[in-house]
């Protein structure tokens, strides 16, 4: 198994979400190469299901794109966080929704190639509504869709947020196995 062997590094830029790293890596051949590494703290999104198949998703402008995507909730895990602890804590603050269960649908590591980042995937069901409590910096809109037309919309590229396509391919998935 190739593997690389990280020599040293420097920080180059400390953010209030992310840290820009440069590294210097060793390959299995001992040709010396240099790594860009994002670093992320790592986060949830949960996909919030109502018994008649619709979902709570929120629509909310994304400033390196330019424009507003419709995701499923989500949210950065703070340090020493658990998972589903931020999970419970994120659908809260996006929804107001609480729910019964909560099932892991597990990890993904969203750009391997540079970043750090691993999003932990939560289904949540037996929603419960409540008020939401946005961060003061958050401006969202929730809505609510089939899941299936929220699948049909992600296989047509029309939803392109990795998470979200994620998130809606995983829980439908799941959900067809209950059945």
């Amino acid at each position: 198994m190739a593997f690389e062997k990280r020599i040293d590094g420097q920080t180059l830029y400390e953010g209030v979400i992310v840290n820009v790293r440069l590294d210097r890596a060793e390959l299995v051949n001992g040709d010396v190469v240099r790594r860009e590494v994002v670093e992320h703290p790592g986060g949830v999104t949960v996909i919030p299901v109502e018994p008649d198949g619709t979902v709570w998703c929120v629509r909310q402008f994304r400033y390196p794109f330019g424009r507003e995507m419709l995701e499923t909730p989500a949210g950065k895990l703070e340090p020493g966080e658990d998972p589903a602890e931020c999970a419970v804590r994120e659908l809260s603050e996006e929804t107001g929704l609480t729910a019964d269960e909560l099932i892991y649908l597990g990890p993904c590591c969203t750009s391997p190639g540079f970043s750090t980042e691993v999003l932990h995937i939560y289904l949540a069901l037996g929603l419960h509504r409540g008020a939401m409590h946005l961060d003061p910096d958050e401006f969202l809109n929730v809505e609510k869709h089939p899941l299936s037309e929220l699948s049909k919309r992600v296989m047509s590229g029309e939803i392109d947020d990795g998470k979200t396509i994620i998130a809606v391919l995983k829980a439908e998935k799941y959900l067809e196995g209950r059945k």
